[in-house]
């Protein structure tokens, strides 16, 4: 189980305010959601063959299947975040009105220093591999840069309610039912496996989209992509675990902060 010095979830005991903090996930995954919407004309360019569709129809079936995607993943995490031992406490507390200031101060201290030092270690990296990397992909990278608030609302509330809200916490499930007995709670091995899992899942799904972005899929490139993603997944994922979503979210939020500041000094 979460070591002592994590912050205690406040129990949802009322339906209403179960359906009241999902429909709020549901919603904030959505504006990220809509927030990427730009990105994907600047795509459909660097595709070899022309859309099948008008691009206004694509976006739209995107916004569909993506808000699919986002909903099943919120329910999945509300049903199993709590038996995971891991969950919202900020949006938990406000809804019951049950709120306690030291939680708030270490969630956000957390946070703070997980995002400076999760944005610090990708543009360290980042200016590391650079000579390694494809010139297509650089040029293209820079080109499809999305607007700091796409990069606020869906990497930082969207990404982080599907990868760890969602696919994080099943995956802590998972473990505890597949190793332990009926009754017995997580153990901190079925947390590390899972933030491992999820970073790595995640950056698998980066893959496709750097296809798009250089005919040079070389294997330098694959481990950059690879890497980059996963390293701040760890961070966030440890985050989760020990003080909340809301942590991962604000650190994730933060980490795009420190690297926008940072690319316009290289």
């Amino acid at each position: 189980m979460p070591s002592t010095d994590s912050p205690a979830p406040v129990q949802i005991q009322s339906k209403i305010h179960y359906w009241q903090r999902t429909l709020i996930l549901i919603l904030a995954g959505f504006a990220g959601i809509l927030s990427a919407l730009p990105l994907i004309p600047n795509l459909l360019d660097l595709a070899a063959e022309s859309p099948p569709f008008p691009i206004p129809v694509i976006q739209a079936i995107s916004t569909l299947q993506s808000t699919i995607v986002l909903i099943a993943m919120v329910f999945i995490g509300a049903k199993m975040a709590p038996k995971a031992g891991l969950g919202t406490p900020i949006v938990d507390a406000w809804l019951v009105g049950a709120w306690v200031q030291p939680p708030l101060r270490q969630i956000l201290l957390s946070a703070i220093a997980g995002g400076i030092l999760g944005g610090l270690a990708l543009v360290a990296f980042y200016q590391l591999y650079l000579p390694y990397l494809p010139a297509t992909f650089v040029e293209n990278v820079k080109e499809l840069m999305l607007p700091l608030s796409s990069r606020l609302l869906y990497g930082g509330i969207t990404e982080e309610l599907l990868v760890r809200y969602g696919m994080m916490s099943f995956l802590v499930w998972l473990g505890v039912r597949l190793t332990q007995k009926q009754g017995d709670g997580a153990q901190t091995v079925h947390y590390v496996v899972a933030i491992l899992l999820s970073a790595v899942i995640f950056a698998l799904g980066h893959l496709p989209v750097t296809a798009l972005l250089t005919p040079e899929l070389t294997m330098p490139l694959v481990f950059y992509v690879m890497m980059g993603n996963s390293l701040f997944g760890l961070i966030a994922g440890y985050l989760y675990w020990r003080h909340g979503l809301e942590s991962a979210m604000l650190a994730h939020m933060l980490a795009h902060l420190v690297t926008v500041t940072l690319e316009g000094m290289f």
